[in-house]
């Protein structure tokens, strides 16, 4: 039995990623909720995973964390959770690794907080080189990589579309403009089932941090 420890769905962008790989391939799991949203490092958590952070995934007791040590350990039984094509499977591990270690400019600007859906403002010349890979990212998947009638980076649904979904939330929640195909893309994202499950749980929940409730402000107020 798998059993996924997350964090606050409302917040946790790192947690949402082995849950929509889970969620998706239909694969069974229990999904225990831990408080942490805002939180500095946690030794409570130490119980629950080596590092103290979530997510982090039990199979059978045994403890895999960190977002992409987990992708990869299911895909180890599960080859779909990545593309078919050698060339299209590289480029999607480059640009996971990339996702897992890049991005902070727009991370700290833009921080996951799925109840807000806010006017935006402009981006400053940090922020904007981040988005502006992204697209990038995105556009040369869609239009060089993919294979396939299917509607995500590669064509089929795997680990590449679960790292960047939570910056698919970002983009949305700010409000920032997208060129079409990168549009297209986001819109695929959002309307996943999972990631609408997703969304649904995160607007029931009661906690709130004011240091990311407060960019609403900052944002132009909720559009």
């Amino acid at each position: 039995m798998l059993d996924l420890y997350i964090g606050n769905k409302n917040y946790s962008s790192w947690s949402l990623r082995p849950w929509l790989l889970l969620k998706h391939f239909a694969i069974p799991f229990k999904e225990h909720m831990v408080s942490v949203a805002g939180r500095d490092y946690n030794p409570l958590l130490k119980p629950l995973a080596g590092n103290a952070r979530v997510p982090c995934l039990h199979d059978d007791g045994f403890q895999i964390w960190d977002s992409l040590a987990i992708s990869e350990y299911l895909a180890e039984q599960n080859p779909a959770f990545w593309p078919v094509d050698r060339l299209a499977r590289a480029r999607a591990r480059s640009i996971c690794a990339e996702m897992h270690s890049g991005f902070a400019k727009l991370r700290t600007a833009m921080p996951m907080n799925l109840k807000l859906k806010l006017k935006g403002k402009p981006a400053t010349p940090e922020v904007q080189r981040d988005i502006d890979r992204i697209v990038e990212i995105w556009e040369e998947a869609r239009s060089k990589l993919a294979t396939g009638d299917g509607p995500y980076l590669f064509g089929d649904f795997t680990v590449a579309d679960a790292m960047f979904a939570p910056i698919v939330w970002r983009l949305h929640i700010y409000n920032v403009a997208l060129p079409p195909l990168a549009a297209a893309y986001s819109a695929t994202m959002l309307a996943h089932p999972a990631m609408r499950e997703w969304y649904a749980a995160a607007l029931l929940e009661s906690e709130a941090h004011a240091h990311y409730d407060d960019l609403a402000a900052e944002y132009g107020g909720q559009r």
